[in-house]
């Protein structure tokens, strides 16, 4: 039984991540400032923070130099390949995806649009939720994924794999056998999340604006790899990876993308884009 008073792993505490929000938004040129201040001051709070079951968020930030280091050059998932300049991550309480996404965020999301608190000067590149599958820890007691996102990371490497057979979660037990130690090992990387699609190759799920490129399907799946120091510091290490995976045959790469966090209540990296 659960007991607070004992100091216990990663997996003795109750609270567990069940399912993701990923939204990866470009706004439109001579409107950066402006999305910058209205997502972080306005919609990541009363679009996402407030609902019920979300515990945590975080904001991310691909500044010209980390658009310039993305693979493949052509991408399903960005079009063209530097689409998406701002990420935001959410996690929601695992057993309450269905109340958070289907029961309070869409609904929320109309009500602001209706009263005038959307961003028209923004495209959605890749907007979606995804359910949990795993993670894969460098650290003997690591920072827990539920943690990541408080956590202050500076970097994050978003990567989006197509399975070469199987379901994404097939995939992620593959690489877990035989590609992700080698990655971890003695590496600024702390973890490798992997998510798949919640909804496999839906559309827009009833949202008031397009939501741009599909989830994917059941062969799609997501890692987000945490970096404890500059994300373009780890580039080659990671592409190291994904030459691997991609050589074994076992996945193709749709997009590797690095990011990092950005700094709330200020607009820096705004004139980086």
């Amino acid at each position: 039984m659960y007991n607070p008073l004992e100091v216990g792993g990663i997996d003795e505490y109750p609270v567990k991540v069940g399912s993701m929000l990923l939204t990866l938004v470009e706004p439109n040129p001579g409107f950066e400032r402006a999305y910058n201040r209205w997502y972080e001051r306005d919609h990541y709070y009363g679009g996402c923070m407030v609902g019920p079951w979300l515990f945590a968020g975080s904001r991310w930030v691909a500044t010209r130099a980390l658009k310039d280091l993305r693979w493949p050059a052509t991408s399903s998932i960005a079009v063209p390949t530097d689409a998406g300049s701002y990420v935001a991550i959410y996690w929601v309480e695992q057993g309450h995806h269905h109340e958070h996404f289907a029961e309070w965020s869409i609904n929320q999301v109309r009500d602001l649009y209706t009263h005038g608190r959307g961003f028209p000067e923004r495209t959605h590149v890749h907007t979606s939720t995804f359910h949990y599958v795993d993670t894969a820890y460098r650290a003997d007691d690591p920072v827990p994924v539920e943690l990541a996102l408080d956590r202050g990371y500076e970097g994050l490497i978003a990567l989006w794999w197509d399975a070469a057979s199987g379901t994404g979660r097939d995939l992620h037990a593959t690489l877990a056998a035989s590609h992700l130690d080698r990655l971890l090992a003695h590496s600024a990387i702390d973890l490798a999340a992997a998510w798949v699609p919640s909804v496999p190759d839906a559309g827009d799920q009833g949202a008031p604006m397009d939501l741009g490129s599909p989830p994917g399907g059941t062969d799609r799946m997501v890692q987000l790899l945490f970096v404890d120091g500059d994300p373009a510091a780890v580039v080659d290490r990671v592409r190291a990876y994904t030459d691997a995976v991609e050589g074994s045959g076992g996945a193709t790469l749709c997009l590797a993308a690095p990011f990092r966090r950005t700094i709330p209540g200020t607009d820096t990296y705004v004139d980086e884009l």
